[in-house]
């Protein structure tokens, strides 16, 4: 399998490639040169397997020349293995019609460690091929930043910065990222949003400064082998709920559009998928590209569901770049124009491919809240306010009623536990495992939100290429 940039010039890579890339050369992100494709008898026998075994049917496409079956199937039994739930993405019922897809059984309580600890396991697994070293540097808005350190803290010939606005992510989330002690960790908090963060992140690599002495490589969604991971739960939700003789349709809290991506991936693999449901908050610069073709950033409005306070989708390049006809060239045009004027007009052919299977939703402060009520007044169920988001989208959406809906959990309900609390009047409380975070040594330094002070940090601290 090979891949290709969304901007047209950087040279196709094999997977090995793309995952130590993390960012093509031009800019741009990597996409697979053609979607595999399943049949439905293939989808079928998938109804029943081991989560890991099921990963290894989704994913052995997108590997293939890299790794073997068996390599895969290591690998991930040893990532699903940190699990607290046997079933790793454990489906729950809401209603007749509504579902609940839980993500947030991992070590970090949240929808990344899905794909992040295996992501750990194929940077050593491909850096230990090489004899090489890594330069981890990622942003977060709140959730990505610990699941990326867990997965990589302590492992060999790698550097993880993760920067996250200070002051903007919940005690609990950056608890998570700043009590990791590992020698190879490092947390930095800057003045200002995710977006500003994110573009110091994907300037780095475009500096030749930087990129000549050190080997940097992403842990966010810009990574193909993250989404690819998030494919898979997908698919075991689907089969479980009749696929592929019945359609499904997902409604997915939305940030920087890699969860809800990874379920376009899925239905292009041959997933029966009725619809696509972007959820939003009040920054909702997707719900206007997907309802009016308007891709117009504003400014980040701070809320309760803080993984969503974006304002430019990185992702949301990969869905233009294919809805678009897949000419990289003319996507790069456009892209340089919407980063210099942080304002974009979608492509009659990007609105008509977005329109065939995404619709969206956006949910404000009050509307979270009633979300989060009705699912502990109706159902017994304490959900996150991303969550909240999504299932607000999910049974406003006016899917016909012979289509079961799922709306997916991103996050462990107590790492929001102010929110929650609010909504329900319960305050919800860290899993055992997890208990002492609050007893923990925390370790990050404050850096003002310019790009020099960040790479300056960063050239002190790793170790560069040999």
């Amino acid at each position: 399998m090979l891949y290709v940039s969304t901007r047209g010039s950087a040279p196709a890579l094999d997977f090995e490639g793309v995952t130590l890339a993390g960012l093509a050369s031009d800019g741009g992100l990597y996409v697979p040169a053609e979607w595999p494709r399943f049949t439905e008898a293939e989808i079928a026998a998938m109804a029943g397997l081991p989560y890991a075994e099921l990963a290894v049917k989704v994913m052995q496409p997108f590997v293939a020349g890299s790794l073997t079956d068996e390599e895969l199937l290591g690998l991930c039994r040893s990532a699903y293995g940190t699990f607290a739930h046997d079933a790793v993405t454990p489906l729950k019922q809401f209603d007749e019609q509504h579902w609940l897809l839980e993500l947030f059984h991992g070590p970090t309580l949240a929808f990344k460690d899905v794909a992040l600890q295996l992501l750990g396991r194929l940077f050593e697994t491909f850096l230990s091929r090489r004899e090489d070293r890594l330069t981890i540097v990622g942003a977060t808005s709140g959730d990505t930043g610990s699941a990326a350190i867990d997965a990589v803290a302590n492992r060999k010939n790698i550097d993880i910065f993760m920067l996250h606005p200070r002051g903007r992510v919940s005690d609990v989330q950056r608890r998570q990222m700043t009590t990791v002690l590992a020698p190879n960790v490092y947390n930095i908090a800057i003045e200002g949003s995710f977006d500003d963060a994110q573009a110091m992140v994907k300037r780095m690599f475009g500096d030749t400064s930087m990129t000549s002495r050190f080997n940097i490589a992403a842990v966010n969604s810009i990574n193909w082998a993250r989404l690819m991971a998030q494919v898979v739960y997908y698919f075991a939700c689907g089969v479980q709920l009749g696929a592929p003789y019945r359609k499904v349709a997902f409604s997915v809290p939305t940030g920087n559009f890699g969860d809800v991506f990874a379920g376009y991936v899925a239905a292009k693999m041959g997933l029966p998928i009725e619809r696509l449901i972007v959820a939003t908050n009040v920054n909702d610069i997707l719900h206007r590209a997907l309802s009016e073709g308007d891709y117009s950033a504003g400014t980040v409005t701070p809320t309760a569901a803080p993984s969503m306070d974006i304002q430019v989708s990185s992702n949301f390049e990969r869905l233009l770049f294919d809805c678009g006809g897949r000419d990289g060239l003319a996507l790069a045009e456009q892209m340089r124009g919407f980063e210099a004027s942080k304002a974009m007009r979608l492509t009659n052919a990007q609105r008509e491919g977005a329109s065939a299977l995404f619709t969206s939703a956006r949910a404000d402060g009050d509307e979270t809240l009633a979300a989060m009520r009705w699912a502990a007044d109706h159902c017994a169920e304490i959900i996150d306010p991303h969550t909240a988001i999504g299932l607000h989208a999910a049974r406003n959406a006016g899917v016909d009623k012979s289509v079961p809906v799922v709306t997916l959990a991103t996050a462990h309900p107590a790492k929001f536990p102010d929110a929650v609390e609010q909504a329900t009047g319960v305050r919800p409380g860290l899993p055992a495992r997890v208990g002492d975070l609050f007893e923990r040594e925390e370790r990050y330094v404050q850096l003002p939100g310019e790009y020099d002070a960040i790479a300056a940090y960063v050239a002190e601290h790793a170790t560069p290429n040999a």
